[in-house]
């Protein structure tokens, strides 16, 4: 297995990257059920690895955040200018991760499952503030 990583440029936090998603895939006018895609130059050449249980990881504002399983790969040829491009397919169902500081980097990288943050439980606080985290707790809604 093996996951890959790229840049989710322009979004500011995981409410913000499910609307953006969401907006793109009516625009498109893509089947509720279809899965999300996104746009790339260059295909995996390890494509059977990242399919068989990898993940998308998204950084977002220097900070890995979440991830989307990924599910297909599809090559295709831009109408306009004739170049080629992939789409990397994604479920839709974008998985809180904890927090890890990522560097600025172009386009999408391999990603080694020993250096990919856990998934966030129900009830995790590493997303929030440590502030917000520690009043909620105190409150016992935590």
């Amino acid at each position: 297995m093996l996951h890959l990583i790229k840049l989710a440029v322009g979004v500011d936090d995981l409410a913000h990257m499910k609307t953006v998603q969401a907006a793109r895939r009516r625009q498109r006018g893509q089947s509720p059920r279809s899965p999300h895609w996104v746009y790339t130059r260059n295909t995996p050449r390890r494509a059977d690895e990242l399919l068989d249980g990898g993940s998308l990881y998204w950084v977002v504002r220097g900070v890995i955040r979440c991830r989307q399983q990924l599910v297909g790969f599809e090559e295709d040829i831009d109408q306009d200018d004739g170049r080629k491009y992939c789409r990397i397919k994604v479920k839709r169902s974008v998985v809180p991760t904890a927090p890890q500081t990522c560097k600025a980097f172009q386009g999408w990288r391999y990603f080694e499952p020993e250096r990919a943050p856990p998934d966030l439980s129900k009830g995790d606080t590493a997303d929030m503030p440590p502030e917000m985290a520690a009043e909620l707790k105190r409150l016992g809604l935590l």
